[in-house]
């Protein structure tokens, strides 16, 4: 007869629980608590009122969706049930329940905690020797928008829809007022109404967001315009045609969406299908250690206007590296040359990286004529990187900084943004580049 250990879920604890003793010593819980007590209290977004109930400690917020985020918890609402039933989670707020619109608004209003805190953990793995600078990998990664791509519309369908809404509109409320016309309410307008009149405010926002967008862009375009005016007018005989003005009019096919009007239809390449996404970048050591050393964000879905940027911006909080490692989406020669005067060498793929497999499944594909290079700081690269040593230093682009995404999209969870808005969406990135240092550097230091 098989013997059985006895159990009974009515069973009382003769002595409070120590929840510590119940997480290993190397879960990173310990790690987050210890990182942002070292956040001060002026980074964080703190409401002041004389009275009422007391708020809950900023630090106690930081570092509940830091763990929570390190351990693929995302939503709010999740993250205020995980604070009864998981025992992390319940460590980490200290036996305290936050409601899930308490969290939600921290999440919305604390970026400068976010990026203090960020700084902070790369501080500490200074501290531990795991910060190095000397060459970092820059790469960007499609993640989706909180919105979904069928409610972008173009500028033309937006137009006929309002149209169409206006006289719908006017029809069903000739209808309404004919039917109540006895009612003592003649203002009480049917819920279908007033369901197309929401739809109409939404279009006629859309179409104004594109059409300042437009505005903006004819602006920018002015000067060169005129520039190009001015010496066509000065030529004998006006050869060529006469340059065109900018056209303050958006484009029939330009699209926005509905939901989330920052976010962009983007794919992660032709093979792909588009997404409303964001496109988030990330530099990583490329060292060892693999930590986020500097975040990015846009909605752009190419990489190169934000390189120099990016790198530039590491001055202020860790330092600049030596040597920077990027793909041929980051192949830029201002800001190439922007980087190589403060001193930065980078390394940018110059054309087709990866060959086609000799075995591969699918047919290979067509042959194309090989693209002819002139620009010279693009034959500079080529051979740079066509060196051993080049070849050699280029090879730890690819191991170093697409496995971190692989981790935060497949290890920790981490698809699609919860928040809308650039400025919220960035600060929900650092927020997950955050809680994924401090899985990195936990394990780093277990080890």
């Amino acid at each position: 007869m098989a013997d059985f250990i006895p159990f009974n879920c009515e069973q009382s604890y003769l002595l409070p629980p120590d929840l510590k003793r119940w997480l290993p010593e190397d879960d990173v819980a310990h790690f987050v608590i210890a990182a942002v007590e070292r956040v001060g209290l002026s980074a964080f977004q703190v409401k002041t009122r004389a009275g009422g109930k007391a708020q809950y400690h900023p630090r106690l917020m930081l570092a509940l969706l830091v763990y929570s985020y390190a351990n693929g918890i995302f939503s709010s609402r999740r993250i205020e049930r995980a604070s009864y039933r998981d025992i992390g989670v319940r460590f980490v707020a200290a036996n305290l329940h936050p409601d899930h619109d308490t969290i939600a608004a921290f999440r919305r209003a604390n970026k400068a905690a976010f990026e203090a805190a960020f700084l902070q953990v790369l501080l500490l793995a200074r501290e531990s020797g795991l910060l190095r600078l000397g060459m970092v990998s820059i790469d960007g990664t499609k993640i989706d928008a909180s919105a979904s791509k069928i409610c972008s519309i173009r500028y033309d369908r937006a137009k006929e829809l309002r149209a169409k809404l206006a006289a719908d509109i006017a029809d069903l409320t000739a209808k309404a007022e004919a039917a109540d016309a006895e009612d003592d309410d003649p203002q009480a307008l049917p819920a279908e109404i007033a369901r197309r009149e929401a739809l109409a405010a939404k279009l006629d926002a859309a179409c104004a967001r594109l059409e300042a967008k437009a505005r903006a862009e004819a602006d920018a375009a002015q000067a060169e315009y005129e520039a190009k005016k001015a010496a066509y007018d000065t030529q004998d005989g006006h050869r060529g045609r006469p340059p065109v003005p900018p056209d303050d009019t958006p484009p029939a096919e330009r699209q926005t969406n509905l939901t989330d009007p920052d976010s962009a239809l983007m794919r992660r390449s032709k093979a792909h299908e588009y997404r409303q996404a964001y496109n988030a970048q990330a530099v990583v050591c490329a060292e060892g250690t693999q930590v986020i050393l500097a975040t990015g964000l846009s909605a752009n879905a190419s990489d190169a206007p934000g390189f120099a940027a990016t790198i530039l911006a590491m001055e202020k909080t860790v330092g600049l590296p030596q040597i920077v490692l990027a793909d041929t989406g980051f192949a830029s020669g201002p800001a190439v040359e922007e980087l190589q005067m403060r001193g930065i060498e980078p390394l940018v793929a110059i054309g087709r990286t990866q060959p086609h497999r000799p075995y591969d499944f699918r047919p290979p594909p067509e042959p194309k004529p090989a693209r002819r290079i002139t620009e010279p700081w693009r034959i500079a690269m080529k051979a740079r990187l066509e060196t051993e040593d080049g070849k050699k230093l280029y090879r730890k682009r690819k191991q170093t900084v697409e496995p971190v995404f692989g981790i935060i999209k497949s290890a920790i969870g981490f698809a699609r943004f919860r928040l809308r808005g650039l400025q919220k969406v960035a600060t929900e990135w650092t927020l997950i580049a955050l809680a994924y240092n401090c899985r990195r550097i936990q394990r780093l230091q277990a080890a």
